[in-house]
């Protein structure tokens, strides 16, 4: 069993629950995945205790081992892949919550999904999982966790730094 990418995006998409789960047809709608793609990421992040059913059947994310996973393992699961110059929509450092809070360098090119209706242009920072320019459109809060996830796969010291404390804090851990 290993944990596939689009794992990742539904548990960060879960994680941002404060009730009942939506159903796997609602998440794969939201998610631009298939039911089964999100039936199959629940039961491998089951697996990886990373997910438990609650008593209604339903996943609940289990927020601690996310977290340790995240700060401590994801970085090497699921490494940044970068390109070329592109236009995009802007990820880590480059998006909010970290944009405001990062002094860029004047000039520096910033990280950007690559996608057809993006309208920054920078370097390459290939997602999580190729549906997830379209699933952050669709959802704000989903679209901040991603970009703290790409901050902590692949950002400095102290991107990672912080996008761990907002993580935490988001997940009220710590």
């Amino acid at each position: 069993m290993v944990l596939h990418p689009q794992d990742l995006v539904v548990l960060l998409r879960l994680s941002l629950e404060q009730g009942p789960p939506p159903t796997y047809a609602a998440l794969a709608a939201e998610l631009s995945l298939t039911a089964s793609e999100v039936h199959a990421g629940v039961e491998r992040a089951r697996m990886a205790q990373l997910v438990r059913k609650g008593a209604d059947g339903k996943p609940l994310v289990v927020r601690e081992a996310l977290r340790l996973f995240v700060r401590h393992g994801a970085r090497y699961c699921f490494p940044a892949t970068r390109g070329e110059a592109t236009r995009g929509m802007p990820t880590a450092h480059a998006a909010e919550p970290l944009v405001s809070r990062v002094v860029q360098p004047a000039g520096e090119p910033v990280p950007v999904w690559p996608h057809k209706q993006g309208t920054v242009r920078g370097m390459a920072f290939y997602p999580l999982y190729p549906t997830v320019p379209e699933a952050a459109v669709r959802n704000p809060a989903l679209y901040e966790l991603l970009v703290l996830f790409d901050a902590v796969r692949g950002g400095s010291a102290r991107e990672h730094g912080l996008a761990i404390e907002l993580l935490d804090a988001r997940w009220k851990v710590g």
